[in-house]
């Protein structure tokens, strides 16, 4: 069976699309290894990506080496980056920390990939699928939420971030990104059992 027939018989979830100009939420939160990596220690950098991914979503597979990629080229100009991953391991094992060292290893990724035990930081920033993206500018206002770009798994557009490359080059800038931003859709976050959002 292909990885398309696979995916579109999975309930897509949208980003509930954070409203703009939302303050930064303050986290506090351990990588696989026990460090851990707080909103304080990206202070004064010129804009901070927060990313929620995870490693068993097919969204998030399908633009894992785009993000790779894209944090390699962008970190050289300013831009810091997190990730953070909710998923509820007890249920989700592949989402556990020990797999979460092996994805970041594997992929590449350069940057703190964390682990939100609790789901409160996800709730926060009122998180509804993997992979879910949030750009905040110098004064740590939400300047970019939604996609990476257009590509999902069986579409045929190839992955280049362009959405977000797009903001991202207009933050570091200084510039407002562009008002029209589209959600991301992907794989709901998995929460525990009782601890689901009642709304957003």
């Amino acid at each position: 069976m292909g990885r398309w027939a696979y995916t579109s018989r999975m309930a897509l979830t949208p980003s509930t699309m954070l409203p703009l100009g939302t303050p930064l939420p303050a986290f506090r939160l351990p990588d696989p290894s026990g460090r851990i990596v707080s909103s304080d220690d990206f202070a004064g950098a010129p804009a901070l990506l927060v990313m929620i991914l995870c490693n068993h979503c097919p969204y998030v597979k399908h633009v894992a080496d785009g993000i790779a990629r894209f944090a390699r080229e962008y970190a050289p100009k300013g831009l810091a980056m997190v990730a953070i991953n909710a998923n509820d391991a007890a249920k989700y094992p592949d989402d556990a920390p020990a797999k979460m060292a092996e994805e970041a290893k594997r992929r590449g990724y350069e940057f703190p990939y964390l682990y939100d035990e609790s789901q409160a930081v996800a709730k926060a920033f009122r998180a509804a699928c993997t992979p879910e993206f949030y750009l905040f500018d110098r004064e740590g206002r939400l300047a970019y939420r939604g996609r990476f770009d257009g590509s999902t798994p069986g579409n045929s557009v190839p992955v280049t971030g362009a959405e977000l490359r797009a903001a991202a080059d207009a933050v570091l800038a200084g510039r407002p990104a562009s008002g029209e931003q589209r959600p991301s859709v992907g794989c709901n976050v998995k929460w525990r059992p009782g601890n689901e959002p009642d709304s957003f």
